[in-house]
């Protein structure tokens, strides 16, 4: 049974840092990217990062570039979102997911990934 469970979301000011991690389970990691998502009340669920389990390889959505950063251990089957200079805008529920396929999808959208997490709250005050 695929598990992703999310773990780091919190309360902080704008500015301030905090760091996700996606502990994955029940698949072969390496086989597949992982990707990070965020969804803020009565919005649309977006793209933040998605991350190639096998050679490391990121795509950040812009709205986050030069301020997310997002690595993997394999050894550990995990994935991370270094979030800094964290902004208002940020505020949301961040998800991981296990994408259909092993390279980094740019753009990605909900369709292209088979399971998910049960997020973590991000809020971020001004």
């Amino acid at each position: 049974e695929v598990q992703l469970v999310e773990s780091g979301g919190g309360f902080v000011q704008a500015g301030g840092s905090l760091r996700l991690s996606c502990a994955a389970s029940g698949f072969t990691f390496d086989d597949h990217a992982i990707g990070w998502f965020r969804q803020a009340p009565g919005k649309e669920r977006e793209g933040v990062s998605c991350i190639s389990s096998y050679d490391g390889s990121v795509y950040y959505a812009d709205s986050v570039k030069g301020r997310f950063t997002s690595a993997n251990d394999n050894a550990k089957n995990t994935v991370y979102l270094q979030m800094n200079s964290l902004k208002p805008e940020d505020t949301a529920v961040y998800y991981c997911a296990v994408s259909y396929y092993s390279g980094i999808i740019s753009l990605p959208s909900s369709a292209d990934f088979a399971s998910w997490g049960q997020g973590t709250q991000v809020t971020v005050s001004s």
